[in-house]
């Protein structure tokens, strides 16, 4: 693993500190709070050390509560709310400075052959043919493992909001169906709620916008390896009251869906001082 990749799992490793209770180092990404993602990916992380290896996370809901703290740990308590036949349910509350700042349900499932279908993958050049494209825009954050690569078709202002883009972690990573699923929803975070201000010609670090995350669902339909390219085909159907709302299907190289997600956030215009 390269050292931002190991930097990043070790922050998903936890420290178990009591039976069901985990603690967390935190990332200073630049922003005013604690990256959601971060939380995430740790809590469900949690939610993971307390359940049977034969099943794996297939849902996750959470509400982000409070602003985080980059600059604190975070700790997770993990309540078991269930161990049935089939599905394992937890909830986990992260807490910093002794009041709850995010907190979450998690599902878990055993391996079951059932009757499937998905929806298609969208009709897209692939990473190496659209890292040719001049229209195509490649964004790398200094020390981070990830790395996004735009396809160039965001909608104009006035139209259907869009973003579909590739992203992966770069470097070598364990063959753990865990941890790829803790990673990935670490990085689900990045662009979705982003994604109901391209209509509206708003940047996100527009001075003028207030935005924070208020809720994050995500689905896992499938392994994951997210240290090789991801499609993430985005839109948000809905914006109003100072909210908006986005959705977002995760396909691998080979078009088969891997995981869904869905957000709402705080999306408020302020007026300059």
């Amino acid at each position: 693993m390269t050292d931002a990749l190991n930097a990043l799992v070790d922050l998903l490793g936890l420290e178990e500190i009591e039976e069901n209770l985990f603690r967390g180092r935190s990332q200073d990404l630049g922003l005013p709070q604690l990256f959601g993602g971060q939380v995430l990916g740790q809590a469900l992380s949690a939610a993971t050390h307390t359940v049977d290896a034969s099943r794996q996370a297939h849902s996750l809901h959470g509400y982000f509560l409070r602003p985080g703290d980059p600059h604190r740990p975070v700790v997770y308590q993990v309540d078991a709310v269930r161990d049935g036949g089939s599905f394992t349910t937890r909830r986990v509350t992260a807490i910093q400075k002794g009041r709850p700042i995010f907190f979450c349900s998690a599902s878990f499932h055993g391996r079951e052959e059932s009757m499937s279908h998905q929806m298609a993958a969208p009709d897209v050049a692939t990473p190496e043919v659209l890292a040719q494209d001049p229209q195509a825009r490649l964004e790398r954050f200094p020390g981070h493992p990830i790395e996004f690569l735009h396809l160039g078709d965001e909608a104009e202002p006035g139209q259907p909001s869009r973003k579909r883009l590739w992203f992966r972690l770069t470097g070598e990573l364990p063959d753990d169906p865990a941890l790829h699923r803790y990673l990935l929803a670490y990085s689900s975070d990045f662009n979705l709620l982003t994604t109901s201000l391209v209509p509206h010609g708003i940047t996100f670090r527009d001075p003028k916008l207030q935005i924070a995350s208020l809720d994050h669902a995500l689905w896992f339909h499938h392994d994951v390896k997210v240290n090789d390219w991801l499609l993430y085909d985005m839109d948000s159907p809905w914006a109003g009251g100072a909210r908006g709302f986005a959705r977002g299907s995760l396909y691998d190289r080979s078009g088969r869906l891997v995981a869904s997600t869905a957000q709402e956030g705080l999306t408020r215009l302020r007026e300059p001082r």
